[in-house]
């Protein structure tokens, strides 16, 4: 199984972080975890490393609803930079929300790999990350 150096976590929810990061832990095969706790935060650590892809993260769990600048608003950010990042980045929104609409939404963006409802389980983890 591939390594994946590293997976960042986009979220205000502490408990969320804490558990998904144990998780992601256990599992072996993720060498580093990125926590930013709004897209403001993660906006700004992409922008400034765009030319560095090493810096970036292969995966993006992303929370929908955040203070500052919510997901959807990161996802508009990021999709203004994508092109210049030199590698390729999945992203699952992962939330709490069980909107139909939210649903619809996130699957009209092409950098959005799948729509996740909290909780995140060790098992769904590790088949997200094996499919790297």
């Amino acid at each position: 199984m591939k390594l994946v150096k590293t997976i960042a976590i986009i979220d205000d929810d502490d408990i969320f972080v804490y558990i998904t990061k144990k998780a992601v832990e256990q599992t072996n095969i993720v060498q580093q975890i990125k926590v930013f706790g709004n897209g403001k935060d993660a906006i700004d650590f992409f922008k400034e490393n765009v030319d560095n892809p090493d810096l970036l993260p292969e995966i993006i769990l992303l929370d929908l609803s955040m203070p500052i600048m919510d997901g959807w608003q990161f996802l508009d950010e990021y999709s203004k930079i994508k092109y210049k990042i030199g590698k390729k980045i999945i992203i699952y929104i992962v939330t709490s929300s069980i909107s139909p609409d939210d649903m619809r939404r996130a699957k009209k963006i092409d950098a959005v790999s799948d729509f996740i409802i909290k909780p995140i389980t060790k098992d769904k983890l590790i088949e997200i990350i094996k499919k790297l």
